[in-house]
């Protein structure tokens, strides 16, 4: 493997200084891939108006075809950080307009290239902001395999698209997990729910390994519904925001559910719910009698434990 760095009419910032990062990685059998710590990119997805794609510029790498926002990182930049970046460069994306939900790594062991794929939260229309693109176009999925493709997103593409259509979603008994460790909850149950929701909070914020959640791609970024049942009921509302891109992730990603009741009933009702809707439920309780109930409605279930060492490794990590 070498570095090459760009030569004139190859892809760069139009403006500013390069980063260290534009450069070249070449393979010993001679391909070239853009990006010294590699390169991610957006797969921005819209329910009504589909995805979003850019046409590349003649001169740029496979120029022509059609792929997605999105280039070299920068060095210490994480591949989340780095496609809002790159997307918002090329592709003008407002800041809080996308929520990431999974991403996929193509690693070749000299280079990487991660697919970031983001719902829309706030509709908003894309702007050609630098020379790299000719156009950037809203596509109904079932049309993108008619456009000429660049080559890496054409061989990723079946992969992605299958994938559009999964939502996971996390419900966890707060009782239960809060309970299983003797770190003096009983003392503060609203505030020990409220401390289980910061730890949910920055694990989402991290993304979850796929294989954690029974799923495709690398890592997701689930949405989290905790349960919480009597004196715990008293949780306050968040504040602070997680270290994520704002434009990528956001406090609503844990939500609360107090159980006017019994807490095990509410978390089936919660279950019930969001299966209706198609969502991919991942449900949390060590509890054996509600674990049997949660089955019967077909949702994966974890137990506390598992829960528990996600969180720790999560932070060990971050």
């Amino acid at each position: 493997m070498s570095i090459v760095p760009p030569a004139p009419g190859e892809p760069r910032r139009p403006d500013g200084p390069r980063d260290s990062g534009d450069a070249w990685v070449v393979a010993e059998t001679g391909e070239r891939y853009w990006g010294r710590y590699g390169a991610a990119g957006l797969l921005v997805v819209d329910a009504e108006r589909g995805v979003l794609l850019q046409h590349r510029v003649g001169w740029s790498h496979f120029g022509g075809t059609w792929g997605l926002p999105g280039g070299a990182l920068h060095a210490g930049e994480s591949a989340l950080r780095g496609a809002l970046r790159e997307s918002q460069e090329e592709a003008g994306i407002p800041d809080g307009a996308v929520r990431a939900r999974f991403a996929s790594v193509l690693d070749l062991g000299i280079w990487s290239y991660t697919t970031v794929v983001a719902d829309v939260r706030e509709a908003f229309e894309p702007v050609i902001s630098d020379p790299e693109s000719l156009a950037l176009e809203w596509m109904a999925v079932d049309e993108v395999d008619q456009r000429p493709l660049h080559p890496g997103f054409a061989a990723a593409w079946p992969m992605l698209r299958s994938l559009l259509t999964v939502r996971p979603v996390v419900v966890v008994d707060a009782a239960n997990v809060v309970g299983s460790v003797p770190d003096g909850w009983w003392k503060d149950r609203a505030g020990a729910a409220g401390r289980l929701r910061e730890r949910l909070s920055a694990w989402v914020a991290g993304g979850v390994p796929g294989d954690a959640l029974g799923l495709g791609a690398d890592r997701w970024y689930p949405r989290v519904s905790l349960v919480v049942e009597g004196e715990a009921r008293r949780i306050a509302d968040a504040e602070a925001a997680v270290d994520a891109p704002a434009a990528l992730s956001a406090r609503d990603d844990v939500g609360v559910v107090r159980a006017t009741g019994s807490g095990d009933d509410a978390i089936v009702a919660e279950v019930r719910r969001l299966a209706a809707t198609g969502a991919a439920v991942t449900a949390v309780t060590s509890d054996r009698g509600l674990r049997l109930r949660l089955q019967e409605l077909s949702a994966r279930v974890e137990s506390a434990g598992w829960l528990l060492s996600h969180l720790d490794g999560a932070a060990a990590n971050g």
